[in-house]
């Protein structure tokens, strides 16, 4: 065709689309639909992912650098931001340490850390201390405390100030805003910190830390915070009196800190993260911390799982966009048939009709492109505050990227042109006569079609589910989606057909409705599809984000069970069982309802550890034989890296159990505890426990019945082998001598890892161990609410500063910005797309409307038509997709299940595959989806029908 005629063929287009606005309207919301998800959740990654000029204010605020601890006498590994990873390299037993090493055992961190860097470099200690309690408007609260001079502006974009003034004087404080909201205070209020009740503290300002904004923090000046607390408490350490382990380093005029001074600072046990080094990072291969990555991980690791990830989405979601706007540009050229026909009648050849509609789809998705970006950038800024609240995270920026949004834009419009290809060339084939009396002959769906398209469905699963395996991860997972979509799409008139064979049961207007749909599969089947790509979207992020989030849970461990309410003295030595029963009695007066109470203690051996130092510990032995052969107490002489790292590799060393709540590995209690520490409901448990029996939780530890129960002579040592001391030399060391006692035992298994068994007090005394009072745990049928737990708090604190009380709310959900984004976008697709879809086809069904007004068919009785035909595609499409949506989402979850296990992940949690059904969403997908769009075209069809001309 001349370019002349491809003119006329846009301006035909244009009128046409500015003649028919509500038709027009429809197929521009079809194409900008997919463009505004695609474009909304491009905006939020690229908001979440901070610059790295980004990345030096929030991590080091106006500083040049920020310089850590590791750990004195090894040799640091780190990325080049050290947030991003961090490890250490042990010196070889038995050899003598660097000089390096020695000078970091020997000397004071600050004078080492001044003696390295450039001279004239300014030291801020970022100051942290071991958290605390303090006063809220009903009670109190736990939060973390920190010693920072906020009128410094090196702290800027580190530490922001949103309200108030910095604090000025020592009883002035600074609070982060969720803890002002949790705590029900304001800039002007007081709070009292546990431990300097004499001396209450005047919040001046609001802060927050921009990339955690959940943080729940006071932050004092330095020396006004920490020390006191630490002196007031007998707290001992660095991080307890407020010495710093960290410092933001200010560098003299013309200094810079680049990677190979990076590294020095690495061999005396310093990590270091310097602007010099984010603006110019160093090659991959030039990082030690990268090198030992990828010697486990190799091309399999993390990071391709974004990549599989990310070319995923793209894909999917280009595929959605040629599906969701194939049926617009269908419907829109059978609307325009009569006129088409007489283009054809006066001259016009087959390209030129062809040229007709395809020019709709460039006048349509070119504004539907532009339309979807624009409003995608709208969303975004107006939810912003909520997305960043919801995720604790600021924007790095607005992430508008041009070449994204250009190259968005541009692939929906390629696309929306390549999704009119089908329809013009449908147009341009039709005849002449059928045309111009509006008269079109119906045609069987094609069973070859629907063989082919269920050999696409099995090939395309099975090379998503099983071909990543093999490499050429992104081209299996998104080839193999991509696949069984379309062989999804080409089976659906052939489902259109089966569907249609449930209307034998249903009532008139549903009846009607399927077998409209039947006889008019050319208007249904896309219609259907184009909700399927929508809805299997919708679907596969709602998978893959449920199955991410089962996992965190299962990896989250619980210090109680769900509601529960403890009171915990750890491993206090200064409480005893009167004073820690008060504590327990001011507690159920504070919160109402908690039930029976449980009275936890720690087991010991040979001493009292309330009133000595010098107490031996109890710890549940496993039989030689399933032991991990790495770590066996009984090994004396030392390993080598390399054995070690062999014998680590034996099935026994998965899986290391550990314990959470501080109270050993056999802690002792009632039946109370059993129920309401463990989570054990079992009443032979119960039984076994009170018949002087032991409780195990874990199988590998019972043997013939028995469990063995190592008691540590703290008075009594043996020698174990070499080690590398302060000066460098090899110099003995020694260890507890440990008594074996052996108890029968029952199993049960506990819903929190609390310990590996639990014994009576009784129990304990006849096994020659000592007790002493640990806490207390009360198991209510609803956990209790914010305000009940801020008054327990400041109850129990009246009567001694020791005793931490603990509610165990579970795991809380955490979504990127990124997941946040998509799962957002995805759903306003799916609804969108299938509330056009459905009115596109209604809106094609018109001419039926009108004949069942014609032969006397009430407004209500063509509503319900209306309403259930839309009903019946949007049914469809919503059971097809959520097929189709399981594929992408399972394939992906392999893909990082593959990825954990490349990468030396041991633990079954982590190289399984976990796979979460979210069957609310499903739910509500399946029905509310079908049901929303009968109530809307019900809604939206008129009553009363202007009958037309047959020739219109």
């Amino acid at each position: 065709m001349k370019l002349t005629a491809w003119r006329v063929a846009l301006r035909i287009a244009r009128r046409d689309a500015l003649r028919a606005k509500g038709r027009s309207a429809l197929v521009l919301a079809m194409i900008a639909l997919p463009v505004l998800g695609v474009t909304g959740a491009d905006v939020f990654y690229r908001s979440g992912q901070l610059t790295p000029s980004e990345t030096a204010v929030r991590t080091l605020g106006g500083a040049d650098a920020l310089v850590s601890v590791l750990s004195p006498g090894i040799i640091a590994t780190q990325a080049p931001n050290a947030d991003e990873g961090r490890s250490g390299r042990s010196p070889v037993p038995g050899t003598v340490a660097t000089p390096e090493q020695q000078k970091s055992l020997s000397t004071d961190a600050t004078v080492l850390v001044k003696q390295l860097l450039p001279t004239g470099s300014v030291l801020i200690p970022v100051a942290v201390g071991n958290g605390g309690v303090t006063s809220t408007k009903d009670g109190q609260l736990r939060v973390s405390t920190a010693e920072a001079d906020l009128t410094d502006p090196v702290w800027r974009g580190k530490l922001n100030l949103t309200g108030g003034r910095a604090p000025a004087a020592p009883q002035e404080i600074a609070a982060t805003q969720h803890f002002l909201d949790e705590a029900g205070l304001k800039v002007g209020d007081t709070t009292t910190v546990r431990g300097l009740e004499g001396k209450p503290f005047t919040i001046t300002a609001a802060v927050e830390y921009p990339g955690s904004l959940k943080n729940d923090a006071l932050i004092g000046r330095p020396g006004s915070l920490l020390a006191p607390l630490a002196d007031k408490r007998g707290d001992t350490g660095d991080r307890a009196v407020g010495k710093a382990d960290d410092w933001l380093v200010k560098l003299p005029a013309g200094a810079v800190l680049d990677w190979p001074k990076v590294l020095e600072l690495n061999k005396y046990g310093f990590t270091a993260t310097s602007r010099t080094v984010l603006f110019d990072p160093p090659a991959r291969s030039q990082v030690p911390y990268f090198v030992d990555q990828d010697r486990y991980q190799g091309e399999n690791g993390m990071s391709n799982t974004v990549v599989v990830a990310l070319g995923t989405v793209a894909g999917m979601a280009l595929l959605e966009i040629v599906l969701l706007a194939g049926p617009a540009f269908a419907v829109g050229a059978r609307r325009s048939r009569r006129q088409l026909g007489l283009l054809a009648a006066g001259g016009g050849d087959r390209s030129h009709v062809r040229a007709v509609v395809l020019g709709g789809g460039v006048v349509l998705g070119l504004a539907g492109a532009v339309t979807g970006v624009v409003l995608a950038i709208v969303s975004v800024a107006a939810v912003r505050p909520l997305a960043e609240m919801y995720s604790g995270s600021r924007f790095g920026h607005f992430g508008l990227e041009p070449l994204d949004l250009l190259g968005i834009a541009a692939i929906g419009l390629v696309t929306g042109l390549l999704a009119a290809i089908v329809p013009a060339v449908q147009a341009s084939r039709q005849d002449v006569v059928e045309a111009l009396t509006g008269r079109g002959s119906v045609k069987p769906a094609s069973r070859k079609l629907a063989l082919l398209g269920l050999l696409m469905v099995v090939g395309g699963a099975a090379l998503a589910l099983g071909g990543q395996a093999f490499g050429h991860r992104t081209t299996a997972v998104l080839g193999g989606s991509m696949i069984a979509e379309l062989g999804m799409v080409a089976c659906t008139p052939v489902l259109v057909g089966l569907f249609g064979r449930l209307g034998r049961w249903l009532p008139l207007s549903p009846r009607l409705a399927l077998r409209d749909s039947v006889r008019h599969r050319g208007r249904t089947a896309p219609a259907v599809a184009a909700v399927m790509a929508a809805v299997a979207g919708t679907v596969a992020v709602g998978i893959y984000s449920a199955s991410n989030d089962q996992q965190n849970r299962e990896h989250y461990e619980a210090r109680l069970p769900s509601g529960g309410v403890a009171i915990s003295l750890g491993w206090s030595r200064d409480v005893d069982t009167r004073t820690l029963s008060q504590q327990a009695d001011a507690v159920e007066r504070s919160i109402p309802a908690l039930g029976a109470r449980g009275d936890i203690f720690q087991t010991h051996y040979k001493g009292d550890c309330r009133t000595s130092r010098e107490c031996g510990s109890v710890d549940i032995v496993l039989p030689k034989e399933r032991r991990c052969p790495a770590n066996d107490p009984d090994v004396t002489q030392q390993l080598s890296p390399a054995d070690f790292n062999r014998l680590s590799q034996d099935p026994r060393c998965r899986n290391q159990t550990y314990y959470s709540g501080g109270y050993g590995s056999v802690p002792s209690g009632d039946a109370t505890v059993l129920r309401n520490l463990f989570g054990v409901k079992d009443p032979a448990a119960e039984q076994a426990l009170a018949q002087g029996k032991a409780v195990v939780f874990d199988a590998k530890y019972l043997k013939d019945g028995k469990v063995t129960i190592g008691l540590q002579d703290p008075w009594k040592a043996t020698a174990t082998g070499a080690s590398v001391g302060p000066g460098g030399v090899v110099a003995e060391s020694s260890k507890p001598q440990t008594h074996l006692v052996t108890v029968d035992a029952v199993l049960t298994t506990a819903q929190v890892q609390a310990g590996a068994a639990l014994i009576t007090p009784e129990t304990a005394q006849r096994l020659g161990m000592t007790t002493s009072p640990s806490g207390a745990v009360w198991l209510p049928t609803a956990a209790p609410s914010s305000s009940s737990e801020q008054k327990a708090i400041a109850a129990a604190s009246k009567i001694s500063s020791e005793g931490e009380v603990q509610v165990e709310r579970g795991y809380r959900s955490q979504q990127t910005l990124t997941m946040i984004g998509l799962s957002g976008f995805a759903a306003v697709v799916a609804l969108g797309a299938a509330g056009i879809a459905t009115g596109l086809a209604a809106a094609d069904s018109q001419r039926d409307l009108a004949t069942l007004a014609a032969v006397g068919a009430t407004g209500g009785i063509r509503r319900r038509l209306s309403g259930f035909q839309c009903g019946v595609i949007a049914a469809m499409g919503a059971v097809l997709g959520t097929i189709s949506g399981v594929v992408p989402a399972v394939a992906l979850r392999k893909v990082e299940a593959l990825a954990s296990g490349a990468s030396g992940m041991q633990s079954d949690l982590h190289s399984r595959v976990v796979i979460a059904i979210p069957w609310q969403t499903l739910g509500l997908t399946l029905i509310g989806l079908p049901t929303v769009a009968v109530l809307l075209a019900m809604l939206f069809t008129r009553s009363r029908l202007t009958l037309g001309r047959r020739s219109e």
